[in-house]
């Protein structure tokens, strides 16, 4: 741990016993399997915000499935910010009017500042040998992934799926939705989010590989070091950017408009960059993406635009109710 995180650290636990001096707070609302990253970055930014400006913050999360959270903000949950995990959510808040349309614009990388991809976490030893996408149509697989009607984690991994058929040679729509369909087939329970996936595979020990994003996977197994779960990241993968957006009506109500837009601001410096990477997302800082580079194997990242046309034609053409998505569920 560096000089500045142990300064961080010996602030939090200032600001966490005098919880009464909070001048400032907000909620961040974000996807189901952040909470460990979140935990490390707010009392950095705890930290920071207190030297920038003298006033104390406290930071509320909530985390659920991505689709799970647009909904309940949408139902009235006061978001301040959000976190998210895929772009469709935060695009459902923008088309609602609580977030700015041009949200991809407010912040670089389309409002980015990290990014990660499906991956594999198998069991010690990788006993039946998973390492591509192909491996997961085995009949001898079950694959352990959350649903993607109600999860952003699930949906990346139907759509890297999706898109590792495409790309193979004689793809097309009709292939594509078939091996996603062996796919879902080899799946023994839909959980609603990355959190319970995780338990169904590494506490209820059911199945043979859990895909979820890269990030996750490190911290799985070295949550759950005991029982020798393995990292395998595939050859090809599918960018999964980490939309981040003030959610403007609640902030301007709730009078949090600089704190809530100075937090998602600072989510791109050097000190969260680290720590972001220290939990093994791959960061949009040069500098620090080449400090950990050797963590971080090299993969052909496809992107929705380039395989799907956008994200609007996923969500028209996939995820649409009666979309290929549906269909796939049906003809499992």
């Amino acid at each position: 741990m560096t000089i500045r995180k142990l300064h961080v650290a010996a602030l939090a636990l200032m600001l966490g016993s005098s919880p009464a001096l909070a001048q400032d707070k907000i909620l961040n609302v974000s996807y189901d399997i952040a909470r460990e990253l979140f935990e490390a970055l707010n009392p950095e930014f705890q930290a920071h915000w207190k030297e920038k400006t003298g006033r104390d913050v406290t930071i509320d999360q909530s985390h659920g499935g991505s689709s799970k959270q647009a909904r309940a903000i949408l139902e009235g949950l006061p978001a301040d910010i959000v976190t998210f995990n895929q772009e469709t959510d935060v695009d459902v808040l923008a088309q609602n009017g609580l977030v700015a349309e041009n949200w991809r614009e407010a912040l670089p990388n389309g409002a980015s500042p990290y990014y990660s991809l499906p991956a594999f976490l198998v069991r010690k030893g990788n006993p039946k040998g998973i390492k591509d996408w192909s491996d997961l149509a085995r009949d001898d697989v079950q694959a352990v992934f959350p649903n993607p009607k109600t999860s952003g984690n699930g949906r990346y991994t139907y759509l890297a799926a999706y898109a590792y058929a495409l790309t193979q040679e004689g793809g097309t729509p009709e292939t594509a939705q078939e091996f996603v369909g062996k796919i879902f087939a080899n799946v023994p329970v839909f959980d609603t989010g990355g959190r319970a996936a995780t338990q169904t595979f590494a506490e209820r020990n059911i199945g043979d590989v859990l895909i979820t994003f890269e990030a996750e996977t490190k911290g799985i197994a070295k949550q759950y070091e005991v029982q020798g779960f393995e990292a395998v990241t595939p050859a090809t993968s599918l960018f999964a950017a980490f939309p981040v957006a003030v959610v403007a009506e609640n902030a301007e109500k709730n009078g949090s408009t600089e704190v809530s837009t100075e937090y998602l601001n600072w989510l791109y410096s050097p000190e969260a960059q680290d720590t972001l990477a220290e939990n093994h997302y791959r960061t949009t800082d040069e500098a620090v993406t080449a400090k950990y580079a050797a963590e971080f194997p090299e993969v052909k990242l496809l992107t929705v635009d380039e395989v799907f046309g956008g994200w609007q034609k996923v969500q028209d053409e996939h995820l649409a109710e009666g979309g290929i998505l549906d269909k796939v569920f049906v003809n499992q």
